[in-house]
């Protein structure tokens, strides 16, 4: 297969038990895979939430917006991880909805979709998953496992339940849990989407001839929620400011989502109205209302401490390389919750970097900013933390060089910088 070549498919891996007890006799995982596997240049990629295994192609039936090609400017050839090179790996998590099973797909003893009798998912049962799917590919050590926000605790899960499976590993605006405001925020959206008359308990998919008449409005409100949550006030003032986007919103008529009230007339539809208004009616044809539901609470719940006591005991066995990157502008996963991490692997003396890129493009930064993204992954491939274009937080004889100008000073001199 060559570094163009897509190996797109739905594999069975047989019957499997969810860290909540409950079993399903087969799970289905949708993976695409890139590149040619030589014995030890596998990379593993973690999507994001609403993410899917299209990380790097643009023609995956039924994928559209950040979960189409969602990291094509880093995975391909001649990319920072380069196919050329590398066979790299994206699967779609178990209780996603491109492909593996989860709440939409059909449960094999009624023929029907699961909807909420799907079992609860976690983080530990996604990686899990994927190990399933890469024995099926015959794939053993992994050269890299990589992925950003919610995908980086899943990478974290790695280190933690496989320790011996990867040279290297990167979380990118990542965190070992959710802080409670985050949590809060995850809760509304959730609460929009059961709140909506069309949820129905989760049984919204319709069979044979029934109309299906999915939570749209409830979905969409609750993505909102997160598209503020992914921007930071600076990024939002730039891009949209108090501007008005004009009175021809297209959201009027019968079949609007958010039809507005008579009074809405004397005031302005903003600019930041109409882009989370057209964001949302693109994501409800695309992702499922009960998914979003699964994924946020799996993401919710990770603590990477959890049956050890500390982050640090969590992650001890491990003995690869750790890039962490983490972005100022991004409230969702801070600078901070990166530099607690990067503090558990040094307490264990696990070699770790922990790269901070100065972005006022809040948490999308790890899929907008390919250009500060992609040098000290390419480097970290390839030599580990010891990369040129890595940075690291620690080292205070590093400090000097950085002119008193940031409080994140560079170990390394940075070929990119300027």
């Amino acid at each position: 297969m060559s570094a163009t070549d897509v190996d797109r498919g739905t594999v069975e891996l047989g019957e499997f038990r969810f860290e909540c007890g409950e079993t399903i006799p087969e799970l289905e995982i949708a993976y695409e895979a890139y590149g040619e596997f030589t014995g030890d240049n596998a990379v593993l990629v973690c999507h994001a939430l609403t993410g899917s295994q299209n990380v790097a192609s643009y023609n995956t039936p039924g994928t559209a917006g950040q979960a189409r090609a969602w990291w094509g400017d880093i995975v391909g050839p001649g990319k920072a991880i380069d196919t050329t090179e590398y066979y790299v790996v994206c699967a779609n998590v178990p209780g996603s909805c491109y492909g593996s099973s989860g709440p939409s797909s059909t449960n094999p003893e009624t023929g029907e979709p699961w909807g909420t009798d799907f079992p609860p998912v976690t983080i530990g049962d996604w990686t899990r998953a994927q190990r399933r799917l890469l024995d099926h590919l015959g794939v053993g050590r992994l050269r890299l496992i990589v992925g950003g926000s919610v995908g980086g605790m899943n990478v974290l899960e790695w280190a933690k339940q496989f320790p011996d499976d990867a040279e290297l590993i990167a979380p990118i605006a990542a965190a070992d849990k959710l802080d409670p405001q985050c949590l809060g925020m995850d809760a509304v959206a959730r609460r929009a989407i059961r709140s909506d008359p069309d949820w129905n308990g989760g049984d919204y998919y319709g069979t044979g001839d029934d109309d299906a008449s999915p939570p749209r409005q409830g979905l969409a409100i609750a993505r909102q929620i997160g598209h503020l949550m992914y921007l930071s006030k600076a990024s939002m003032d730039r891009k949209f400011g108090r501007r008005s986007a004009g009175r021809d919103s297209g959201i009027e008529g019968s079949d609007a989502l958010f039809p507005p009230d008579k009074a809405a007339a004397f005031f302005p539809y903003r600019e930041v109205e109409s882009y989370l208004d057209y964001n949302a009616e693109k994501f409800v044809d695309r992702f499922d209302a009960n998914s979003y539901l699964y994924l946020t609470r799996a993401m919710d719940d990770y603590d990477l401490a959890e049956g050890y006591g500390t982050p640090d005991r969590a992650i001890s066995a491990f003995e690869g390389e750790v890039l962490l990157v983490s972005f100022t502008g991004d409230w969702h996963f801070t600078v901070e919750q990166s530099e607690l991490l990067a503090e558990a692997f040094r307490a264990v003396d696990v070699p770790v970097a922990h790269h901070v890129v100065d972005s006022d493009h809040g948490h999308d930064a790890f899929l907008v900013e390919p250009e500060n993204v992609a040098p000290p992954v390419a480097d970290f491939l390839e030599a580990g933390v010891a990369g040129r274009a890595i940075t690291d937080t620690a080292g205070d004889d590093d400090r000097e060089a950085d002119d008193g100008d940031s409080d994140f000073a560079p170990v390394h001199t940075s070929l990119f910088s300027g």
